[in-house]
Order: structure tokens, then sequence, then C-alpha cells
């Protein structure tokens, strides 16, 4: 029977949906490409509102669950320790997370709202909206976008290690919605679509960060064979990783990342200006704490403008699209933690390391402009793939940084796309905490062709906002997993002190 788990109506109804989308982003991208746009401006103009309200809630919930009396209660029996030493959970999280995109928007964020601010008052290219882009940049990477991962990850890790149930999306909304198979199919079969769509997206955006990396570097060409040859290299990697299994490919993955990332981290804030720095550190983080729920609920119905849809709302709807697979993965890797180890753990830790990164490499890109004249900001402007290498080029050792950087790309990616197969082989496998090694393969080739088709028929974009439409129904479900978490743990812990 276990041989024969993936074979579900979840697996071949996923895999179908996927496939027709791909063809049809393959055959008519800009068809695609409008259909999509129109369905995601649809939904994050006349429900923005709605995302704001509902990560806001989250985030109260999480905080108020690690500090009531439910904050002592561990992921798993009460005699269970973590599964995994502390460095190496946070690189697990951070790898699989997030660590790719803070990479790669961790300067162009801060460029991007120094060069359009965020208010229509504001003037741009001015040490003031230097302050804000800095502000809003931290509170983008921060706590918010990681309670959307962290309230899914939650409810999963609880019904896994401490109920013994099938760690699924369908399963943790039970208590609400009761049972029904046609549902629990409709809702897993989605997460699957969501997260396939999602990180074939960002294989191929990575694919793209790295031919220019390489192009920067060593004069590589910036062409389809070359991005084919990357994409081919990839898939060997997070392939042979994923036969290892988790405790042994993503663990060490998870561990280099962390180290590249913080050996990087190290050289650009004392190399770079380090006073500065620690100043906009300190600044920014102030603003964020002050701003915070301005931003949380900030729209604009009585000025009009779309910067709040096109940032704020985008990302959340992101996190929000992501959350089944970036949630069942921190649920897998947090076995034995407390629930308020947990929260503060995830809310806390990789939040502060992106606002450490943005501070450093944003702020060193900030000061350049602002005191050495440099146009970090309009070359940001014209492709936001050149920030990060842009950044190195008013450092010493450029050449250096870049390729430890394509390096960390490309680490990043192998293991984000090998917790991805992970996660959807388990997704696709009745929630196996050690899904088939053949429908790991699967969808390890699957994700990398969607990709390099894609990439080819220039239809990534529209793939990627297809995926994000998917956020609509996902925040209902967030918000069903809310309840659903409180009557199960009130149910468990009736009459306990």
């Amino acid at each position: 029977m276990k041989k024969r788990a993936y074979f579900n109506p979840v697996f071949f109804v996923s895999a179908i949906i996927v496939l027709i989308l791909v063809i049809i982003g393959a055959v008519a991208p800009k068809t695609f490409g409008n259909v999509a746009g129109s369905l995601f401006d649809f939904t994050t103009t006349n429900f923005g509102w709605f995302y704001l309200i509902a990560v806001f809630i989250i985030t109260l919930f999480l905080f108020g669950i690690s500090i009531s009396k439910y904050g002592k209660v561990r992921l798993g029996p009460p005699d269970s320790r973590p599964e995994f030493p502390f460095f190496t959970w946070i690189g697990m999280l951070f790898s699989a997370g997030f660590g790719i995109s803070i990479v790669f928007w961790g300067v162009a964020e801060p460029m991007s709202h120094y060069f359009a601010t965020p208010f229509d008052h504001l003037q741009a290219q001015t040490p003031e909206a230097a302050r804000e882009a800095m502000g809003y940049s931290f509170f983008h990477w921060g706590i918010s976008q990681w309670s959307v991962f962290a309230i899914v990850g939650l409810i999963i890790a609880y019904l896994q290690f401490r109920k013994n149930e099938k760690g699924l999306i369908s399963i943790a909304i039970e208590p609400v919605v009761g049972k029904n198979k046609g549902v629990a199919n409709t809702i897993d079969s989605l997460a699957v679509i969501a997260t396939v769509m999602g990180v074939a997206t960002s294989l191929g955006l990575g694919i793209l960060q790295l031919n220019g990396g390489l192009n920067a570097v060593a004069d590589v060409p910036n062409s389809m064979w070359v991005q084919i040859a990357i994409a081919g290299v990839m898939l060997v990697a997070y392939l042979l990783s994923s036969s290892t299994g988790l405790n042994k490919g993503i663990k060490w993955l998870s561990n280099l990342n962390l180290g590249l990332a913080l050996l990087l981290l190290v050289f650009v804030f004392f190399a770079g200006p380090t006073v500065f720095i620690l100043e906009t550190l300190v600044l920014a983080t102030g603003d964020y704490i002050t701003n915070f729920i301005q931003y949380s609920l900030r729209l604009t119905p009585y000025e009009g403008g779309t910067w709040v849809q096109e940032w704020t709302i985008f990302y959340w709807a992101w996190a929000i699209a992501w959350s089944p697979f970036v949630g069942a993965f921190v649920a897998r890797v947090s076995r034995g933690r407390t629930i308020r180890e947990f929260v503060f753990g995830v809310l806390i830790v990789p939040p502060a390391i992106a606002c450490l990164w943005i501070a450093t490499f944003g702020g060193t890109a900030l000061h350049s402009d602002l005191f050495n004249g440099t146009e970090i900001a309009e070359a940001v402007n014209e492709d936001v793939t050149v920030a990060l290498f842009e950044t190195f080029g008013v450092l010493p050792l450029t050449d250096i940084l870049s390729l430890i950087s394509i390096l960390l790309i490309f680490t990043f990616l192998v293991t984000s796309a090998d917790s991805a197969t992970y996660i959807l082989g388990s997704m696709t496998s009745k929630g196996s905490l050690n899904p088939a090694l053949i429908t790991k393969m699967i969808w390890g080739f699957l994700i990398t062709a969607i990709a390099v088709v894609l990439l080819i028929a220039g239809g990534l974009e529209a793939l990627q906002t297809a995926s994000l439409t998917s956020a609509l129904p996902f925040t209902i479900i967030l918000l069903l997993m809310v309840v659903s978490f409180m009557k199960l743990i009130k149910k468990d812990f009736k009459g306990k002190k």
C-alpha cells in the first residue's frame, strides 16, 4: 500500500491541472498573462482589505497563543525534544521560507522605494525617502509575512506530532468544516497546484538571476541554452539531495546556506559603511515598531494610487499562496518544540536576520547613492535583477563577493526545490512523513520542466501571477485554521491548567 500511496485523486487532479496551465502558458503566454493579470488585479483591488486584516489577525493570534497557558504545549509527545539543533532549524526555516527572496530583494526593495516612494507627498531620492524605504522594507520582511507561514506550520505540526494525524491542509480545518472527501481533495489539490506553480516560477526567476550573475562575473552570455544548462545542473543537484532524505540533504544544504549568507553579511557589514548600517538598523527598527499598526492596515481609498496594492498586498498574497508549502515544511522540521518556542523562533529569528540583511546590503547601497553620488537606484529601476551585483561594485573584492553570491543563490534554489519536492510528495501521498522517492522525483522533474518551458516561451511571470490568485481562497482557509486550532487545543486541554 505504501508504494501505491501517491496514486490518489489529489496527485492526478493537481498534476493534470498544472499540465494544462503550463501548456496554455507555453502556447499562448501573452493571453495567459493577460487573463492571469486581470484575475490577480480583481482579487487584490477588491479584497486587498481582506488580506491586510486577515494577516493582522493571524499575527495577533500567534503572539496571544504563545504567551497563553498553551505556550508550554509541545508539538509532539509531552516528553519530546527538538529534532534539529537550533542553528540547523533556523537554517531550514530560512532556506525553505525565503532565503532566495531576501538575497534578491535585500537591495532591490529599499532602492525601489527610495526611487519611487510609498507616499505621494514624499520626494524621491532624499534622506526622508531613504528612511521611509528602509522602514517599509523591514515591515514587508518582518513578522507579518512569517505569521502566515507560522499558522499553517503550527496546526500541521500539532496534528502530525501531537495527535498523529495526517499533515494535510484539509485535515487542519476539519474541526470547523467537518469531514467531506470532495471538499478535502479540492483543498489539498489547490494547495499542490499553488505550490507547484510558485516553486516553478521561483526556480525560473532564480535561473535568470544566476545567468545574470554569471554574465556580470565571467561574461557568460544571457541565453536560453545557458539557462537550460543551469536548470539541468540544478535538477541533478536537488534530486541527489532529495534521495538522501531530510536529515542529510536538506539539513546539510541549510547549514551551508546559512553559513554562506552569514559570511557575506559579516564581510559587507565591516567592508561597507558600518556605523551607517548600525544607525540604519536601529532607526528602521524603531520606525517599524512605531508604524506597525499603520503599515499593517494601510489602504488609500481617499487619495487613490496603487502602491499598497503593488507592494504590501502583493507580498501578503505571495505569502498566503505559498503558505501550504512553507508552512508544511516549517511544521516538518519543528517536531518537539513548544508552541512558545515555535512562534518566537519562526516570527522573530528569520525576520531579525532579514532586517539585518536589508540594513547591511540595502543600507550600503543607500549610503553610496546618498553620499557618493552613485546611481544604484536608477540601475535597479531599469533592471531589478542587478541590484545585488551593483552594490558589490562599490565594495572591495567585487568579483569574489559576486561568486559567493552566485553559489548562495544556487544552493538556496536547490534547497527550496528539494524542500518543495518533499512537501509535494507528502501532500500527494496522503500526508506521509516519508513520501516515496519516485513521487518526489516526479515532482522534481515536473517543476524543472515547467520552469524551462515557460522560460523559453516567456510565460514565467504569467504563471507567477496566476499562482497568486489562489491567495483569496487560502486567506479564508487560514482564518478557518485559527478557529480550528483553538477548538482542537481547548478540547485536548479542557480542565487542565
